[in-house]
């Protein structure tokens, strides 16, 4: 079949759920620096982009759905995981446990203000795949 699917072609956006639409924005903007594309309070979401996909920050209960926290980390590419780590840890970000070698990869684990899960991520080695 290849690397493609018969009818979806990227992943557009991810959402992240948040009560706190102005300290999210922030948290997602100027801690983690990323370019902030859209912010319509009065609709309740914010986006950001992190180069292949965007992060979709909205109040869920504000939309009339629950509200749920990501506990499934998402993977953010850097090309230096203690580098970035020790950034975001001067700007106030607490981590989870130490930085993860994988043999393959580095994992750097930590969470938004409303916990939903994240990670510094970067591959090292080829990545393999079985047939």
């Amino acid at each position: 079949m290849g690397n493609q699917s018969e009818f979806i072609g990227d992943v557009d956006f991810i959402g992240m759920p948040t009560r706190d639409l102005l300290a999210a924005s922030a948290f997602y903007g100027e801690t983690l620096g990323l370019p902030r594309s859209v912010y319509m309070e009065d609709r309740n979401y914010s986006e950001f982009e992190t180069g292949n996909v965007t992060l979709s920050v909205y109040d869920a209960e504000k939309m009339g759905l629950e509200h749920h926290v990501n506990p499934n980390a998402i993977a953010l590419h850097v090309d230096d995981v203690e580098a970035a780590r020790k950034l975001l840890e001067d700007r106030g970000v607490s981590f989870n446990g130490d930085t993860f070698d994988t043999g393959v990869c580095q994992m750097a684990f930590f969470t938004d203000p409303d916990g939903n899960a994240l990670m510094l991520h970067h591959r090292y080695a080829p990545r393999t795949t079985e047939g």
